[in-house]
Parts: C-alpha cells; structure tokens; sequence
C-alpha cells in the first residue's frame, strides 16, 4: 500500500516548486514518481506524428519524487505524515499521523 495515491491533494516541499499544492493525476511506482497538475511544468518540442497530436511548442507536467511531496489530510487540511492501521472490520487504511484521522 502507498502513501500517496491518484486524486490526493499534496504539498511540495523540495525543489522550484516548493509550496504549491495540487493534485496527483498520476503515479509512477516503479521510479516513485508523481505527476501533479500544475506543478513542475515543462516545455517539450513536439512533432505531429497523426492528425489528433498537436505539433510545436506543447506545455505538460514532468514527475516529482514522492520524498519530495506531502499528502494534505483532508480532516485537518495540513501536511501530515502519513501512518498505517488496521480497522477492526480488517481494512488496511491511511491515518494522518498530526489529528490521528483516516485519510480513506
């Protein structure tokens, strides 16, 4: 299980980008890698290879290192560490580590 997934809003708190917040659209688990939406955008020559790509001068996110974001609770709407339990019903869930609340 991971700590961030797909749809969390998290914090950046290393690099250029460091304090913006947004969400993950994607993750890369096998470079533990995340792409946010807005954040750490790039600029990338792009030639038309069929009618649907558009050619020039295209603007997308490239990846951020998952050490370098923090996941917003949802519950406190701070950065949180993020911890493991399981519930008595034996689901495996996210707990903010600061307000001890479920993230799912």
């Amino acid at each position: 299980m991971r700590k961030i997934r797909r749809e969390d809003t998290v914090l950046v708190i290393r690099g250029r980008e460091r304090g913006k917040r947004g969400t993950v659209h994607e993750v890369d688990l096998k470079n533990d890698r995340v792409y946010i939406t807005g954040v750490n955008m790039v600029k990338r020559h792009q030639r038309q290879k069929d009618e649907r790509t558009p050619a020039g001068i295209i603007e997308k996110e490239a990846p951020v290192h998952a050490s370098n974001v923090k996941l917003i609770c949802r519950a406190c709407e701070q950065p949180a560490n993020v911890g493991f339990r399981i519930r008595t019903d034996g689901v495996k869930v996210r707990v903010c580590k600061s307000c001890t609340q479920d993230i799912d």
